[in-house]
């Protein structure tokens, strides 16, 4: 078949307008490696696509006209099976089978058999239990304090949540806390995870661990005063001290736990199950190998159950209990700061952020190799910001792949991410409609948009949402599809709004009554500047010392600046500092807001630069003050007086 009919066919999208307004077609070579790189499926004839049944709304369904009728199919749960057969292609099919994800298996009357996932959905997404709230984002690397080893970790977290508390907020807004690659620690991006299914192990505070001992890392004790002074995170320096200690205290454990500690140990490895086991045969042999998994030998290429026990019986079966005792810790001081934020009342508690994808020689990618390809990078095709398309490095799911596995995958992941959290934000939400793919060994102009099940996607969202009782936010900035935020409004997903964005044609900022309510309303992201670094020129000035066209002239940021004494003056707000933004968002009907613990505390440097590696500390600059400093340096009445809004009766 003609390679662009067969895209044509799946609904790849190989021609587009991009944002420079021009005319683009993907070149043929590159199509080639696309299909080669996504699940074979055979054509389908009864049924386009995964079946969605939602609360509330009917569920009608209707075959493809090749079906021969009349058409029997039935529903196949874990314990139960729904059985009907239509005589003239129309289907209602049942409105009161319990929320979860089926197979719905289709038999014509020539024969003909298909499977497609079916998804019973609650009505929509989970709500929160709360009118109005707002949450400190805070990167949690970058926390200073006078007993962490040179980097934030999970008990500096159950410090921010006091901290946060007392100024009135209800939770904490954290960067990615997805696992990274322990041997590359210099790799610190969080959202360029090893996996999203578990947990970065720099962020335990070892301290806290009841098996470990002062003593049994004489290093600590040496090294730990000077990683505490330093500016930025030095986490090659961090990882050299954490990870024997780590070990110091699994050795500890194997040694003398309490039988609390033991069973709850093993409480974990059964609520975490095959994933853990397989998480943990692939670290070690990640380790073992040293090389990219599609290069290890056969026997290992893929997860194999019988393969996996048979290496936790052999020499490794050590080395794979410790890479789960070290994540069972991770949970459980992730878990612990969760617990505080409920006994105080937080309505949100935590509100964690989730990468768009993870790299290809990591776990998730060898873990389902179906359902995401390692020859294929997500990106964005070319725009004014971007003139030559991006690749972002990161390997996504694919359509075909999910719904051979049901959407395991997603779920998985969703459960993951929601796991301890109150809300979570998908990062480059418009990948549950499309994802713009780049093949290995071509530039980002020849990528393609793949599109993904979005309505199944929706529901699934909305599944995991409403089991989890945890608010779900989508990063819907840039490029966003026709109709695509009136589709997730409709599902109960927020919308993520940016005021430095939300401005009209004339570059003025929209009113208080502009902002939607289901939505979280910052007035930047880790990405933008600071408020203080907006006000100062500081970005502008840093960009064009890099080299970058900020896409900005400093009489358009004075204008800016102009515009935004408008705003605040039209709403009765006289002053411009940050306290008044804050006021100024604190007013919308959005019902989160979320304010930068950098704009707390009036700091003008950036946590990223995009664009940007060596020339600029991104995810590795840490706060000025350590934790038990930073209440007296903010004008905590001021916060207070600025979010009063958002503070219940």
């Amino acid at each position: 078949m003609n390679l662009f009919a067969k895209a044509r066919d799946l609904g790849i999208q190989t021609e587009f307008i991009d944002g420079h307004g021009r005319p683009h077609v993907t070149a043929a070579d590159a199509l080639k490696v696309v299909f080669e790189a996504l699940p074979s499926q055979a054509a389908r004839g009864l049924i386009d696509g995964p079946v969605v049944i939602r609360r509330g709304h009917r569920a009608d369904g209707k075959l493809l006209p090749g079906a021969r009728l009349p058409v029997r199919w039935e529903i196949d749960g874990d314990a139960s099976m729904v059985v009907g057969e239509t005589p003239n292609g129309a289907i209602e099919w049942p409105g009161n089978l319990p929320l979860g994800v089926y197979r719905l298996r289709l038999s014509d009357a020539g024969g003909a058999v298909e499977e497609v996932p079916l998804v019973s959905a609650p009505a929509g997404a989970f709500g929160g239990d709360f009118d109005r709230g707002w949450l400190l984002a805070v990167q949690l690397y970058g926390i200073r304090s006078t007993r962490n080893w040179g980097m934030g970790d999970f008990t500096d977290l159950a410090e921010l949540i006091e901290l946060a508390h007392r100024f009135g907020a209800d939770g904490i807004g954290l960067n990615p806390l997805h696992a990274l690659f322990d041997d590359r620690p210099g790799d610190c991006s969080p959202y360029s995870p090893n996996s999203r299914l578990f947990l970065n192990a720099l962020y335990v505070d070892v301290d806290a661990i009841p098996e470990f001992s002062e003593g049994a890392v004489p290093a600590v004790a040496d090294t730990t005063p000077r990683l505490r002074q330093s500016e930025t995170v030095d986490y090659v320096a961090v990882a050299a001290l954490k990870w024997p200690a780590l070990r110091a205290a699994f050795k500890a454990f194997r040694a003398g736990a309490t039988p609390e500690r033991r069973t709850d140990f093993e409480k974990f490895r059964v609520e975490r199950g095959r994933l853990l086991s397989h998480f943990a045969c692939f670290e070690v042999l990640r380790h073992k190998l040293g090389t990219p998994w599609w290069d290890w030998p056969a026997e290992w290429r893929e997860p194999d159950e019988a393969a996996c026990a048979k290496l936790r019986e052999g020499p490794d079966a050590e080395e794979i209990e410790f890479v789960e005792f070290v994540q069972w810790n991770a949970d459980r001081q992730l878990a612990a700061c969760k617990a505080r934020a409920d006994e105080l009342g937080m309505k949100v508690g935590l509100y964690l952020d989730v990468a768009v994808g993870v790299q290809s020689n990591g776990f998730d990618a060898w873990n389902e190799q179906g359902a995401i390809s390692h020859l294929l990078g997500v990106g964005a095709p070319p725009d004014p910001l971007a003139p030559a398309g991006q690749d972002w490095g990161l390997a996504g799911y694919n359509a075909i792949g999910l719904e051979q596995r049901c959407f395991e995958p997603f779920r998985q992941m969703l459960q993951a991410s929601m796991r301890h959290a109150g809300a979570i934000r998908l990062d480059h939400v418009m990948g549950l409609k499309r994802l713009y793919l780049v093949p290995r060994g071509f530039g980002p102009r020849d990528g393609v948009y793949v599109p993904m099940p979005f309505e199944a996607m929706l529901a699934l969202t909305a599944l995991e949402s409403d089991a989890n009782r945890c608010v779900v936010i989508g990063e819907d900035l840039g490029t966003v599809p026709e109709g695509f935020r009136d589709r997730t409004r409709d599902w109960g997903i927020w919308s993520y709004l940016v005021m430095m964005f939300e401005r009209d044609g004339r570059g003025a900022f929209h009113g208080i009554d502009y902002y939607q309510s289901n939505a979280l309303v910052t007035f930047n992201t880790h990405d933008l500047a600071t408020y203080a670094g907006w006000r100062h020129f500081n970005d502008l000035k840093q960009k064009r010392s890099l080299g970058f066209d900020p896409g900005e002239t400093d009489d358009d940021r004075w204008r800016a600046l102009n515009m935004l004494d408008q705003v605040l003056g039209a709403h009765g707000i006289h002053d411009n500092d940050f306290n008044a933004i804050a006021e100024f968002l604190a007013r919308t009907k959005s019902r989160l807001m979320a304010i930068a613990l950098e704009d707390v505390l009036e700091l003008q440097e950036q946590p990223n630069i995009p664009g940007t590696i060596d020339e600029h500390p991104n995810w590795r600059r840490r706060m000025p003050l350590c934790i038990d400093e930073m209440a007296g340096s903010v004008d905590e009445a001021g916060l207070k007086a600025a979010t009063r809004a958002r503070r219940g009766k």
